[in-house]
């Protein structure tokens, strides 16, 4: 091979190399994460003294389910950062969304900014609904602090999911958001990311292993980006 060739093909082997730890030292990956629930879009002026139109995104109201020592549990115990809420029901349905949560809490153990929520519908009896959630807590080993096992009666929840979650006939993205005129669509098997100011960021069929990667990954979004902020 003459010289020349090989300095032309010592250049194009190099540009590659030189391109990847360009980008790896200097380039950063922003992913949108959607935010769903637009109630309004307002308009806002900004700095250079013009009007821009702004979404105003629901937000999650304070709510309160009891636990399995007949305590109040309130959303506002869960903390900054973000929470992963199920609402439970036995059987097939309600399996699959308790094993993904409590994937989610060995994967982000570590991590005190991500905790989850699963809402149990209560029974007639007190001590049956608290025996109820203490077996759930023992059945898949939850950690005090990091998943946290509430109860409600069920037209609670229906209503709390309705018109906190979103979980309606219209699709979640559709504006407005008014749930007062949608029949409910309570759906055991979805599970839902709130992040930190109370909006919904996500919604995940826990059946589906696709779904489940796609909320573990958007996770670590949101980490990323409260790091980020800081």
């Amino acid at each position: 091979m003459r010289p020349r060739q090989t300095i032309l093909l010592g250049l194009l082997l190099l540009v590659p190399v030189l391109a990847f730890l360009f980008l790896y030292g200097f380039g950063r990956n922003h992913y949108a994460l959607p935010t769903y629930l637009p109630e309004r879009a307002d308009s806002v002026r900004t700095s250079a003294g013009g009007w821009q139109r702004d979404t105003v995104f629901h937000r999650v109201r304070p709510f309160r389910v009891r636990t399995a020592t007949g305590q109040t549990l309130t959303s506002a115990e869960l903390g900054r950062g973000m929470y992963v809420v199920q609402f439970y029901a036995p059987g097939a349905v309600g399996e699959p969304g308790a094993r993904v949560m409590a994937r989610l809490q060995e994967h982000f153990r570590p991590e005190p900014r991500v905790r989850l929520l699963t809402l149990v519908p209560t029974t007639e009896s007190p001590a049956t609904t608290s025996a109820q959630l203490t077996k759930l807590n023992e059945q898949y080993g939850t950690i005090n602090g990091k998943w946290f096992l509430g109860a409600a009666p069920a037209d609670t929840l229906r209503q709390l999911a309705k018109e906190e979650f979103g979980q309606t006939t219209l699709r979640p993205e559709r504006l407005p958001f008014r749930p007062a005129t949608e029949p409910g669509n309570l759906l055991p098997g979805r599970l839902l990311l709130i992040d930190g100011a109370q909006h919904v960021r996500g919604y995940y069929d826990a059946a589906n292993k696709h779904e489940v990667e796609r909320l573990i990954t958007e996770i670590n979004v949101l980490l990323y980006t409260y790091d980020d902020r800081d």
